[in-house]
């Protein structure tokens, strides 16, 4: 009998590519969706015909027990999330509630479902839970490169939300003997990522001026600086993380930073244009609370878990460029996922 996944976030970025590396690796899918007519999901089925829809909401306890019960999962992937930094400012107690306490929920929702209880069993046979932790809790750097064991001081509301759920998980493991783990995942990219983020904001900038649709890209800090890969490439770990003999959370990056500065010219130099030309800075794109810089050290993964990123900095960005190309050629609208396949 197929093993059964249970992934929250399906219609984003990482559940599109998770949900297709675990259907290759034969398993039933089951994606958490929120509403009795999401959009997302319509545009999701285009490409994961194969992936079964269960409703349910990170913000509501009682849906997540039934979805539980229901889907029976044998691993459930917490990817849901309001994830966009710059809104949970703005949102900071939503973000709070679905980011920080949605993990709490499921975390709930399967200890009930398992009867599991203070002292219960070891986590031989229990449902397996991955929860999506983020770099962005490193926040103000202690040390870099960051490993399992660097400290924590987030710089947004998002940064606080995700070390809430992170330590959740952490305590549920040792409290109740439940298999979750956390991967602290830093910044991965694909041409499905939302048209808010940097990266794709400067794809699809490009793409702009390439088509001479815009004459100009503006950016924030542009010496931040970050260790960014390729998605496709970190839902794999993910999917080793529920694999292992014992639960443990493990770094997953590159180990290599670059500044939004080279993204832009990669970016660029990918189309064949001069960044120097288009780029301008905006001091109001700038966060209330600068995160400078962020490099994984993944050893602990690699040795562990097998695991290595195959897509380079480069390639990725020359991947989302051709992408955005291509999307605004055909006439698609960025803003409503058309450049999923």
């Amino acid at each position: 009998m197929a093993r059964r996944a249970l992934i929250t976030g399906i219609t984003g970025q990482d559940g599109s590519y998770l949900a297709e590396h675990l259907l290759r690796e034969g398993y039933e899918v089951w994606g958490l969706a929120r509403g009795q007519a999401n959009p997302r999901v319509s545009r999701m089925r285009k490409l994961l015909a194969d992936v079964q829809v269960v409703r349910g909401d990170l913000l509501d306890q009682g849906s997540l027990i039934s979805a539980v019960e229901r889907v029976q999962p044998d691993e459930v992937y917490n990817l849901g999330a309001i994830s966009f930094v710059p809104m949970s400012w703005e949102q900071a107690e939503l973000t709070a509630e679905v980011t920080g306490m949605g993990v709490l929920r499921m975390l709930e929702a399967i200890r009930v479902c398992s009867g599991v209880s203070r002292g219960g069993p070891a986590a031989g046979g229990q449902i397996r839970f991955y929860q999506a932790s983020s770099s962005e809790m490193f926040g103000q750097v202690s040390e870099t490169p960051q490993n399992e064991r660097t400290g924590f001081h987030p710089r947004s509301p998002y940064g606080v939300a995700k070390a809430y759920g992170h330590f959740l998980t952490q305590n549920y493991r040792e409290s109740y003997g439940m298999f979750a783990v956390s991967g602290i995942l830093f910044n991965h990219e694909s041409p499905r990522r939302g048209a808010e983020f940097v990266t794709r904001k400067v794809s699809l900038g490009v793409a702009r001026i390439k088509l001479g649709l815009a004459d100009e890209l503006r950016l924030g800090n542009l010496e931040a600086r970050r260790d960014w890969g390729f998605a496709g490439d970190y839902v794999r770990a993910m999917h080793l993380m529920l694999q292992a003999a014992t639960p443990e959370d493990y770094v997953i990056g590159t180990g290599r930073m670059k500044s939004v500065r080279e993204l832009a010219e990669a970016a660029f130099a990918a189309a064949g244009l001069d960044w120097e030309r288009y780029v301008v800075t905006d001091q109001a794109l700038h966060r209330p609370a600068e995160v400078d810089l962020l490099c994984a050290d993944p050893k602990k993964a690699r040795v562990q878990l097998g695991w290595e990123p195959t897509v380079s900095f480069d390639e990725l960005v020359a991947l989302m460029v051709e992408s955005d190309l291509r999307l605004l050629s055909d006439g698609g609208d960025p803003d409503q996922d058309s450049s999923w396949p």
